[in-house]
Order: C-alpha cells, then structure tokens, then sequence
C-alpha cells in the first residue's frame, strides 16, 4: 500500500477540519445522517454475529466494516469532527472560529441522531415483525446491554460517571487513529486496514462511542430495557461524548500536530567537544 509519511497526513487531517467548516448545511446534514445509520447497521451487524457465532471477537472482528464504508463515502461522525475540525482552528485557518466549531459539531451530532434513530425504529420493527412480537433473543440482549451500560453506572455513582467517560477518552483515542489511519494510505486496502485494527479494538473492549449509542439505547428502550431516557443521557451520552472529545483531541490529533506541525526545535549540539575528542583520540 502506498504510505504517506506523518509529516504528510498531518496535514491533510487539517485540511480536512478546514473543509468541514466550509461545507454547506445541507451536505453536512446528509452526510452525518447517512454516517449515523451506516454504523447502526454495522452495530445490528456485529452483535448479531455475536450471538450467533457465541464469540465477542467474532463479532468486533466484523464491526468495522461500517466504519469503513461510511469513511470511504467521505460521510462525518461527530467523533471524527471533534478530533479534525479544531485543529483548523488551533492553525489559524481563516474563517475558522469557535463558533463555526460549535456549528459544525451540532449539525453533525443532529444528523448521526436522525440517522441511528431512523436505523433503531426499523431494526425494531423487522425484529419484532412490525411490532407484533416480542423480539426474541435479540431484544433481551439488547435490553441487558442498555440497562448495564446506564442502570450499571449509576449504581457507582461518581465513580460510574468517571467509569463510563474514560472509557468514551479510550474510545475515541481509537477510533480518532482509525481516521487518521485512512489518511496513512492512499489505497483502499491500505485504508481499511488502518482502519480496521484500532475500531475492532474499541468494539471488542467495551469502550463507549456516542454514535453507536445513538443506535443502541433508543434500540434497547423500543426493545424493553428498563431505564430511563434521563438515565441513558446522565449515566451514558453526556459523559461519553465529553470522553469522545477529550480522548480523541487530546490523545489523537493535538498529539500528532504538536509533534509533526508544530514541531519543537531542534537541539545543537556542542561540535566543539565533538572536534576536541575527535583530536585526542588521533
């Protein structure tokens, strides 16, 4: 696969966060609905291989080809706008402001909404044969996974909360290195590749990505799980998506900007003592 060096994909993943900004409302809508629902279907996707193949990895093995697809149609989760959009900003790009930041970021978390909401209504309905059945296997699994991952934190209180968004950090740690992976290669191969190591990882670890939960707690709440929509945004969306942001910036993109744009300078030194040692020894 063809392999562009840090130093080149730095950049491009500014451009890219300059771009975004510019993009107009509409595509912008479009392109973070079709997002949203492309990895709620990769969501359906993986846990259904789960519980039909009995193995988790099996089903975090095939999770990312969602991730993939949705890349490679150039359509935007808030989770890689959080990490590309404020680097723009941090390179003084012009036009890019803070505020434009927020504007992005809102019109992408509305459409990757739209786009799992729209996704979790019609898994409902095909798993439960418009809604005359109970759902079966799949809604007690779902029904689990939601009150475990809100009911579950709660019952630690602070600790939970603080549980539930460092695991959002780690989750957009990797999730931000799969996006920034994709610019490694210019090859579709080599991009899902890169792509598909680090969001396998997330997947299989449990860590927490505000998109997919998108899907999944409105999904588990039409499947019966027993909690709240209060309890799913205190204990679960809130401080993941704050963990999103943080781990992605923090670890991924303010990371390799600072290293390889905003690099340090280079250290001198002393060829005097270089040039006496070297005279000595001769």
């Amino acid at each position: 696969m063809s392999y562009l060096a840090p130093t080149e994909f730095v950049k491009k993943m500014v451009d890219s966060g300059e771009s975004k900004v510019y993009m107009s409302t509409k595509d912008t809508l479009i392109r973070a609905y079709m997002a949203g629902a492309i990895l709620a279907l990769a969501a359906v996707f993986a846990i259904t291989v789960a519980m039909k193949t009995g193995s988790g990895l099996v089903g975090a093995a095939f999770f990312p080809v969602g991730f993939i697809m949705l890349y490679l149609m150039s359509f935007d989760l808030l989770t890689g706008v959080f990490v590309l959009v404020p680097l723009a900003w941090i390179d003084k790009r012009p036009g890019v402001t803070v505020g434009q930041i927020l504007r992005n970021w809102g019109l992408v978390g509305l459409g990757n909404l739209a786009g799992a909401l729209t996704v979790a209504v019609m898994s409902a309905f095909i798993f439960t044969y418009g809604f005359d059945t109970d759902g079966g296997a799949i809604a007690q699994k779902v029904a689990g996974i939601g009150e475990a991952r809100t009911l579950g934190y709660q019952a630690h209180g602070v600790g939970g909360w603080f549980t539930v968004f460092i695991r959002g950090m780690l989750c957009n740690w990797m999730v931000a290195m799969g996006v920034v992976g994709a610019m490694i290669s210019t090859s579709v191969s080599g991009k899902a590749i890169a792509m598909w190591m680090p969001i396998m990882l997330f997947f299989f670890m449990g860590f927490e990505h505000s998109i997919v939960n998108m899907f999944l707690f409105p999904f588990s709440l039409i499947m019966g799980g027993d909690f709240t929509v209060v309890d799913y945004l205190l204990w679960n969306e809130v401080p993941v998506a704050l963990g999103n942001l943080t781990g992605g910036l923090l670890f991924t993109g303010l990371t390799l900007y600072a290293t390889h744009v905003k690099t340090g300078a280079k250290r001198e030194l002393n060829n005097a003592s270089f040039k006496s040692k070297d005279a000595s020894a001769a």
